[in-house]
């Protein structure tokens, strides 16, 4: 496969939109089902996925042993929204932000976006064109994050639908 720009992704980011594509492809579980294996997780109208995780960083928090391990999660982040963008455009930034806190009422924000909320600030986008499998009112998105400065950081894929994105 050559991009648009005449380059050849690399095995990694070819391996990434895969994942992604099969994440896309994936039914939601059914009623109020939720399912977590560590490295995806389900939900009602919702799939997140780690696509790569660097080491942690418990026994070393050094500028030394963080920038590299962010350069190449932001490498990899930077490869697949390029490769994304080539196949449904430009993408949206969401600011997840506002997702942290409950509504007025008391109720959660709605899955990922709860989830990613507490790892990210903000994530990529895309809305798949019609007709690749099992796009219809789903949205895919991108981000990378981190749980607390301890941990790994993330490259990750969110697939949900459409009606809860503003």
């Amino acid at each position: 496969m050559t991009t648009v720009n005449g380059s050849t992704p690399s095995a990694d980011t070819e391996g990434g939109l895969a994942r992604i594509e099969s994440l896309l492809a994936l039914p939601f579980p059914a009623g109020e089902e939720s399912e977590d294996s560590g490295v995806r997780s389900s939900g009602p109208g919702h799939h997140l996925l780690i696509l790569r995780a660097s080491q942690d960083f418990w026994d070393d928090r050094s500028t030394e042993r963080v920038e590299p391990a962010e350069q190449e999660i932001e490498a990899e982040f930077s490869a697949l929204a390029t490769a994304l963008t080539e196949r449904w455009g430009e993408p949206a930034t969401v600011d997840l932000w506002p997702y942290l806190e409950e509504d007025a009422e008391g109720v959660p924000a709605p899955e990922p976006m709860g989830q990613l909320s507490n790892l990210a600030g903000s994530m990529q986008v895309w809305r798949p064109s019609p007709d690749a499998p099992q796009a219809g009112g789903r949205w895919v998105g991108l981000a990378v994050g981190q749980a607390d400065p301890e941990f790994p950081i993330w490259l990750l894929a969110a697939v949900g639908e459409t009606a809860i994105l503003p």
